[in-house]
């Protein structure tokens, strides 16, 4: 039995977490701002994670076997949990994402080769190990915390690099950041409502729009996602980690899934390279490589085994 604390799980996998980690026997207690009441069993603390008096004041004296960092999305509220949950954790799992590696927001600094990382690929349709990204190279912050970028993608693509190098840096606690894959599945649930997008627009005879020649892109059911956080929380490895199903497929094959399943054929809008295209989408390549993973002793499933339940919970939802 462990003594985890989640910082967030009050919605989508993140509750499914909490509630799969109290089945397992863990002591779990949920950390946010008041947004919704854990299930049975679980404790609760209440406090902006942002205030850092308060959130100390939360804690009070407790320790934790590990915490799992469900909304860190700033280098300013990695730095807040560093200094908090320094000598109070014996292991920190921040949850981050795939878009870390994406080329399009990607700095400068680490377009290119340098200090033994090589550069994200561009072009190329291979899947990117954990290597291929180092946070630390990342400049200092400033002391706002705040992540310039014009656009939302590189906000919070560069907010994860960001809060992951504060982490990385001069580690007080052992740390492992979660390089999610894109999470589907759970109907309702599934807030973003980027799947929901697909059935709905194939199901109305709506275009899709894609790119002329759309690379293939990771993804990993939201039960899948919950039991590798929890499984992650059990181990003792640390740094970065990809998790993704096996099996990357593009958005015409993501839609030929959806058309099997709502037998409404798709139609398609072809956009130029850099403009707006619907999600998933994609004219650069990111997919993950999950071997690391693999190798420690997690076994992901297959998105060609999952996915047809996750369009019928979208399809489902939408009716």
């Amino acid at each position: 039995m462990k003594r985890i604390l989640v910082i967030g799980g009050s919605r989508y996998f993140g509750k499914t977490l909490v509630t799969r980690a109290r089945d397992a026997g863990d002591e779990v207690t949920v950390l946010n701002r008041g947004s919704g009441t854990p299930p049975t069993g679980v404790g609760r603390l209440v406090a902006d994670r942002d205030d850092e008096e308060a959130l100390r004041a939360a804690l009070g004296g407790r320790e934790f076997d590990v915490v799992v960092d469900q909304v860190c999305y700033t280098p300013l509220q990695a730095a807040v949990a560093r200094r908090v949950f320094a000598g109070r954790t014996g292991r920190y799992v921040m949850t981050s994402t795939m878009e870390v590696y994406d080329p399009a927001t990607l700095p400068d600094v680490l377009r290119g080769a340098g200090a033994g990382t090589a550069p994200v690929p561009a072009a190329v349709p291979a899947p990117v190990a954990e290597a291929s990204l180092d946070p630390v190279r990342l400049p200092l912050p400033g002391a706002a915390g705040r992540v310039p970028g014009p656009w939302p993608a590189y906000v919070y693509a560069e907010g994860k690099r960001q809060a992951e190098g504060v982490f990385l840096r001069e580690p007080a606690f052992p740390y492992v950041g979660v390089r999610a894959a894109h999470v589907l599945g759970g109907g309702p649930a599934e807030f973003t409502g980027r799947l929901a997008h697909y059935v709905e627009r194939i199901g109305s005879g709506t275009p899709v729009a894609v790119h002329e020649a759309p690379y293939a892109t990771s993804f990993i059911h939201h039960h899948e996602m919950a039991a590798f956080l929890h499984w992650t929380a059990e181990q003792t490895f640390t740094g970065p980690v990809n998790a993704a199903s096996h099996g990357a497929l593009d958005v015409i094959a993501l839609c030929e899934t959806v058309a099997a399943r709502t037998g409404r054929r798709p139609r398609y809008r072809v956009v130029g390279p850099g403009a707006d295209a619907s999600p998933f989408s994609f004219d650069r390549a990111y997919a993950l490589d999950n071997g690391r993973a693999s190798a420690l002793g997690f076994r992901f499933g297959r998105v060609a085994d999952w996915l047809p339940g996750a369009v019928d919970e979208s399809a489902r939802a939408a009716a």
